[in-house]
């Protein structure tokens, strides 16, 4: 069995399907504030784009707005090959104190000033961080409709959403990404990963190595034991059969590991190469929680 290394993002814009999610590189804790060792950020990003990856994933409530101009210190110009991925919908007010804005209003704002902090006219992906209680979801939806046809944004995109929003959410508008947390631990989302599947919608699963993606540390150290004793009979690493699992249980899926080490950097990008068969996705499948409907 292998996996495909690219997918198109609506038809628009082909990446490679081993990408860099941006958010560790941000102040801690609560990824609030500057990251301490910008010059090493900017390092590590352009490492990454060397390694050829070519999707970044960020947020404007990462830091706030301390890791998107983080990303265009490293980056700007951008590459035409480079699509950045960014979020908004959430305001930051501190490392432990946040709130939901998903109305038109909160949206254009911090799109706009997403625009700013990346130095750029227009977003390749701006995807809805969170959905908002407070907000109809249409409404949402509908103010990122606009943001697009001003031309602020190329596609949409929803994050921390359940299949039925999903659903409605299509109904309106064209929607080209989903990013929800899922990983070979958790696979309750297994569902949406096959909506969007069938559909052509890119899948960025974030925390796609297990563990708490807001808390720094060995992210697989509860899938110790068979995992990895698998690992160590593929040479690799549990890490970089996580990652594989994800690339190979879906074409549609788009891989986002964020670290703040060269090291891991190289190991995650190498992943893309590792090839698992179908006996052993079955075993793989068995790990961690079960996939619901």
């Amino acid at each position: 069995m292998t996996a495909l290394k690219t997918f198109t993002i609506a038809n628009d814009k082909q990446v490679r399907r081993l990408g860099y999610g941006a958010m560790r590189l941000t102040g801690q804790p609560g990824n609030f504030g500057p990251y301490a060792d910008w010059e090493g950020g900017q390092e590590l990003l352009r490492h990454a784009v060397d390694l050829g990856v070519n999707f970044i994933d960020t947020a404007r409530a990462y830091g706030p707005a301390w890791n998107e101009r983080l990303v265009a210190d490293a980056l700007h110009p951008y590459s035409p090959e480079l699509l950045i991925a960014t979020k908004g919908g959430v305001v930051k007010r501190s490392a432990t104190e946040r709130y939901l804005d998903g109305s038109p209003e909160g949206l254009r704002r911090d799109c706009e000033e997403s625009l700013k902090n990346l130095r750029i006219d227009q977003i390749d992906l701006y995807q809805l961080h969170w959905v908002d209680p407070n907000t109809p979801l249409a409404d949402s939806v509908s103010g990122l409709a606009k943001l697009r046809e001003e031309g602020k944004i190329r596609n949409i995109g929803l994050s921390n959403i359940v299949l039925d929003q999903l659903k409605e959410a299509v109904q309106i508008v064209d929607i080209a990404s989903v990013q929800n947390r899922f990983s070979i631990l958790e696979k309750k989302d297994g569902a949406i990963v096959d909506f969007c599947a069938a559909r052509g919608i890119a899948f960025l699963p974030y925390g796609p190595l297990g563990g708490d993606p807001f808390k720094q540390g060995s992210p697989l150290t509860e899938a110790e034991g068979a995992l990895a004793k698998f690992a160590a009979k593929r040479n690799a690493t549990t890490t970089q059969i996580a990652i594989a699992w994800l690339l190979h249980r879906s074409a549609n899926t788009i891989v986002i590991p964020g670290t703040t080490s060269i090291q891991h950097l190289e190991e995650n990008v190498a992943a893309a190469d590792l090839v698992l068969g179908e006996e052993e996705m079955r075993t793989l499948s068995t790990f961690g929680v079960t996939t619901t409907p």
